[in-house]
């Protein structure tokens, strides 16, 4: 981490010494906390509390927030260092600003004191709950939308123990909130998935009969109870979609090194982001809202049309762009993008793939924004790292590339381009780049991918069949359909032979 020994550490002290641009538009510790936020990652840090500090500052409003980590002590314990202050740079090849971020009005650590964050989320002052806790916290099978048999929130929902996971304390801080009637309050999933207000609203509804279904077992019944409960629930608790859009990468030495030669003070919780940013919501807040569009936000009856954009025409080619590149041994996406014939691939992939897969939002033209997805992707400042991106994917796959490949063939499309990208994954996780580097498998199914791999044949029609059976992942009309079979066993094939530029140099 490169700072200055004995640099001062960035907190209420500083505000005074630091550069009047970089200052909070919020006074920390000045507006009362109005939101709890499950996930306290470098996204939310740089989209979310940026949002919602602006919005504050020009529509006031009780709306500070309580940023929760659901796992990790590190942030938590640097954030309250710093008085709840951190740091956000935006990056461009112009050059660079730093803004300070007031937005926080408290942090705490889930696994610490679980009851603590019950309490917090039965609180009528919190009148809002946000989330980025990615697709594997919620712990629903990407091809179902269920919770999987072997889920840990099992054990949350049906024994007496402390809730541990995501599902487990919203459920218990909803049930909490319901026995006070304490007032409504919105669930706001910011995660990249599709539907992902619908999402989540599933989630509490599974999550709650299975804690009724275990109460009734232990207890006698119940019903009557449950029955008020769900009740009060339904009259009392939206979940608003929504779309949120900017690339964050993983902060580094020159994040902190950044940030620190903007302010004068040592920021251990900086972020770094590319200038654009969007975030588009559903307008459904029973307990009202901060004035977020006076901060650029998109207010709108449906978000559905803007997610499927960003999750196929951004996130989807993200992805794509992250297996290719790192097979080949690029670090980064911008490095990633100098492969010869890459962007051209991608661009086909946009425009004759993802643009037929789906309705846009109107006015929209995909393959336009999918240009400029390119051009965001190219930043040659945001480092975002192949590895990183590539990591999850088989959380990420179904909703960035899978679900396109369906509704292309529904269609009667043969989805030729997305079908690399498919590829790529399954080359991406047997572990090795064109040139014999391993590669790693950071993925919440890794035992289950290299058990597949291992119980199949060695050859590319052996692979897409192992894992083409993983039903957590892929759909089963998608795995019985032989003219996606053909084309990934295609591209596989030609990926093993040849590595990832020869057949980009073919694919043309």
């Amino acid at each position: 981490m490169a700072v200055t020994v004995g640099a001062s550490p960035l907190g209420l002290g500083a505000l005074r010494r630091l550069p009047s641009a970089a200052r909070p538009l919020v006074r920390p510790g000045t507006v009362p906390a109005g939101i709890v936020h499950l996930g306290l990652g470098a996204f939310h840090r740089a989209h979310q509390a940026v949002y919602t500090e602006q919005a504050v500052a020009r529509g006031g409003g009780d709306w500070g927030i309580v940023g929760v980590a659901p796992r990790s002590t590190e942030v938590v314990n640097q954030l309250a260092a710093q008085d709840c202050l951190f740091s956000v740079t935006t990056l461009s090849g112009a050059g660079s600003e730093t803004q300070v971020i007031g937005a926080l009005a408290g942090v705490r650590h889930a696994p610490s004191d679980p009851g603590a964050i019950v309490a917090l989320l039965a609180d009528p002052a919190i009148r809002m709950v946000t989330l980025t806790v990615t697709e594997k916290a919620y712990q629903l099978d990407p091809a179902s939308g269920r919770f999987s048999p072997d889920a840990e929130v099992t054990a949350d929902l049906t024994t007496d123990r402390d809730p541990r996971t995501v599902p487990g304390l919203l459920v218990r801080g909803l049930l909490a909130r319901a026995v006070a009637d304490a007032g409504p309050l919105a669930l706001v999933s910011c995660d990249n998935l599709p539907s992902n207000g619908k999402r989540l609203h599933s989630l509490v509804g599974q999550a709650l009969a299975m804690l009724a279904e275990a109460a009734g077992g232990r207890n006698g019944a119940n019903g009557a109870r449950a029955e008020r409960i769900a009740d009060w629930l339904r009259t009392n608790v939206t979940y608003p979609g929504t779309m949120v859009d900017r690339i964050v990468p993983a902060s580094t030495a020159e994040t902190f090194a950044a940030a620190q030669s903007a302010l004068g003070f040592t920021d251990l919780a900086a972020v770094a982001a590319e200038p654009y940013r969007q975030w588009v919501i559903e307008d459904d807040f029973p307990g009202g809202r901060p004035a977020w569009e006076q901060a650029g936000a998109v207010l709108t009856d449906d978000a559905g049309p803007w997610e499927r954009l960003k999750l196929r025409a951004l996130n989807g080619v993200h992805s794509a762009t992250a297996y290719l590149g790192a097979l080949a041994g690029r670090e980064t996406i911008a490095d990633a993008l100098e492969i010869p014939y890459l962007r051209e691939v991608l661009r086909r992939l946009i425009a004759e793939d993802v643009a037929r897969s789906f309705s846009p939002p109107d006015g929209v033209s995909v393959v336009d924004y999918g240009e400029q997805a390119l051009a965001r992707f190219a930043n040659p400042v945001i480092r975002h790292r192949t590895i990183q991106v590539a990591m999850d994917g088989s959380q990420k796959l179904p909703q960035r590339m899978l679900h396109t490949l369906v509704d292309l063939r529904a269609a009667g499309h043969s989805p030729r381009y997305a079908a690399l990208a498919v590829a790529a994954w399954m080359r991406f996780v047997q572990g090795r780049a064109d040139d014999g580097t391993p590669l790693p498998l950071d993925d919440p199914l890794a035992d289950r991918i290299r058990a597949a791999l291992a119980a199949g044949k060695d050859t590319p029609a052996g692979v897409v069949d192992s894992l083409f059976a993983l039903t957590e992942v892929f759909p089963a009309e998608l795995a019985a359909d032989e003219v996606v079979r053909e084309l990934v066993l295609e591209w596989l094939t030609a990926l093993d032979r040849h590595g990832v530029e020869a057949t980009l140099a073919g694919a043309r």
